[in-house]
C-alpha cells in the first residue's frame, strides 16, 4: 500500500476544518468546500471523505458526554427519565431521516448553488442576530431533561433546514431551539445529542452508497481525517460549552455574514467552484 504524504496532510487539514466547524453555527459544509477547493481535494472521493469524517467529530461528542450517555444506557430498561431522553433524541432524528431519503438527491441537484450557499450564510447570520436580541423571558425548557416529545419533534423539523447548503445543522438546532423556548444550554446540549445518530447515520449511508469509489488503499486517508476531526472537535466542543455560559452567538452571526460575502465573491469571480 503506497502512502501519499501530501494527500495525508490534506486529509489532516480537512479533518481539522471539519472538527472545528461541525458544532459551531457556521456550517461545516461551506468551510469544507472552501478548504477542499484551496487544497485541490474536491473530487467525488473527497465528497465521501467529507461526510465520513463527521464520525470522528461525533466520537468527540460521545467522549465529552460519556457520563450522561453511559448512565442513560444503564438506566434505559428501568428509569423513566432515561427512556424519555432516548425517545426525544429518536423523535428529533426521525424527520431528517425521512426528508433525507425522500429529497436528499433533489436538494443536492437543485439547491447547491453558490448563491444559495451565500444567501443561507447571510440569512442565518441575520437570524442569529435577531434571536440574540429577543427578550430571554420566553425560556420554558431549562435543560434537555425538561424537554417533551413535541419539543424534540419541533427541533428535529428545524434540523431539516440544514439540508439547504450553508445553513449549518448545529446553527439550525441551537438557534431554532432557543427560538422555540429552550435555554441556550438546553438547545446546545440537545443539538450535540441529536448530532450523534444524525451524523453517524449520514456517514455510514454515504460510505455504503459510494462504496464502489473506495478501496483498502483509502484506509490511511480516512483514518487520518477521522483522527484529526476527533481531536479538533473535542477541543471545540469543550470550548463551546464554556463559551455559552457567558457569551452569546452574535460573533458567529457576523462571521456567517462575512463568509457569505466571500462565497458570493469567489463564485462570481470563478475562483472557486461551489458544488455539492
Amino acid at each position: 500500500m503506497r502512502v501519499d504524504t501530501v494527500l495525508l496532510l490534506k486529509a489532516a487539514i480537512m479533518g481539522v476544518v471539519e472538527g472545528l466547524t461541525e458544532f459551531l453555527p457556521i456550517s461545516s459544509t461551506g468551510h469544507l468546500i472552501l478548504a477542499g477547493a484551496l487544497l485541490g481535494f474536491d473530487d467525488d472521493k473527497a465528497k465521501v471523505f467529507d461526510i465520513a469524517i463527521q464520525t470522528g467529530a461525533i466520537f468527540a461528542v460521545i467522549l465529552v458526554y460519556w457520563q450522561r450517555i453511559r448512565d442513560t444506557l444503564v438506566q434505559l430498561p428501568t428509569q423513566r427519565q432515561a427512556q424519555r431522553f432516548t425517545l426525544n433524541v429518536l423523535i428529533g432524528f426521525f424527520p431528517a431521516v425521512v426528508l433525507g431519503l425522500l429529497m436528499g438527491k433533489a436538494i443536492q441537484e437543485h439547491l447547491f448553488t453558490p448563491y444559495i450557499v451565500a444567501s443561507t450564510f447571510i440569512i442565518g447570520g441575520l437570524v442569529i442576530l435577531w434571536a440574540e436580541r429577543r427578550q430571554q423571558t420566553s425560556v420554558r425548557v431549562a435543560s434537555v431533561d425538561d424537554m417533551g416529545p413535541w419539543d424534540a419533534l419541533k427541533v428535529g423539523l428545524v434540523q431539516c433546514l440544514a439540508m439547504v447548503p450553508g445553513t449549518s445543522r448545529s446553527g439550525a438546532t441551537i438557534i431554532g431551539g432557543m427560538l422555540l423556548g429552550l435555554s441556550r444550554k438546553a438547545a446546545t446540549d440537545y443539538s450535540f445529542f441529536l448530532a450523534i445518530p444524525t451524523l453517524i447515520g449520514a456517514g455510514v449511508y454515504s460510505l455504503y452508497k459510494e462504496r464502489a469509489l473506495l478501496s483498502m488503499d483509502d484506509v490511511p486517508l480516512f483514518a487520518v481525517g477521522l483522527v484529526f476531526s476527533f481531536i479538533s472537535a473535542w477541543l471545540c466542543v469543550r470550548w463551546l460549552l464554556r463559551y455559552i455560559s457567558a457569551h452569546s452567538f452574535t460573533p458567529f452571526a457576523w462571521y456567517r455574514i462575512a463568509f457569505g460575502l466571500i462565497v458570493w465573491g469567489t463564485a462570481a469571480s470563478g475562483w472557486i467552484q461551489w458544488h455539492a
